[in-house]
Order: structure tokens, then C-alpha cells, then sequence
């Protein structure tokens, strides 16, 4: 499940150049599994992706799913922020 998590994660600078570390937290319940991926970035405010569901692998793709788009929604603003229409 590490490695798992790792691949998976290990995509996200893609999205932003300026990622200085990502955490991983799985916290497991009695019937379902939470999983939390905080990304820090430079001068900005983590950003965080969580899921809970039954199969913690669903959990790991659906977080990192979400923090794709919070990446790339920031990367567009921050790169179109001086070009207004």
C-alpha cells in the first residue's frame, strides 16, 4: 500500500513546479478507510485532498484525483493573474 501511495503521489509536482512535500495519512475505522494527502507549496496554504470509503486504494486515487484539480486550478490562476480580459 506504500509503494502504492508513493506512485501515485509521486505525480502531483507535475501539476505544480513548486511542491516542497507531501504527507500521506490513512486512518483506518472498523468498516471504512479515510485516507488525507496534504501538499505543501511554496507561499501558499496546503493544499488537501481526503477520502473515506471501504478500499483504501479507491481512497488513495480518489484523493490524489482531487488534488490534481486543485493543482492545476491554482497553476491557471496563478500564471493568468496579470492577463485579464
Amino acid at each position: 500500500m506504500r509503494r502504492y501511495a508513493s506512485e501515485k503521489v509521486s505525480k502531483l509536482p507535475r501539476y505544480f513546479d513548486r511542491v516542497h512535500g507531501i504527507d500521506v495519512i490513512v486512518h483506518r475505522t472498523e468498516r471504512s478507510h479515510e485516507v488525507e494527502i496534504i501538499v505543501k507549496a511554496d507561499r501558499h496554504d496546503p493544499f488537501i485532498g481526503k477520502v473515506s470509503g471501504p478500499d483504501v486504494y479507491a481512497c488513495i486515487d480518489g484523493a490524489v484525483d482531487k488534488l490534481e484539480r486543485q493543482l492545476t486550478d491554482h497553476k491557471t490562476r496563478f500564471r493568468n493573474r496579470k492577463h485579464t480580459a
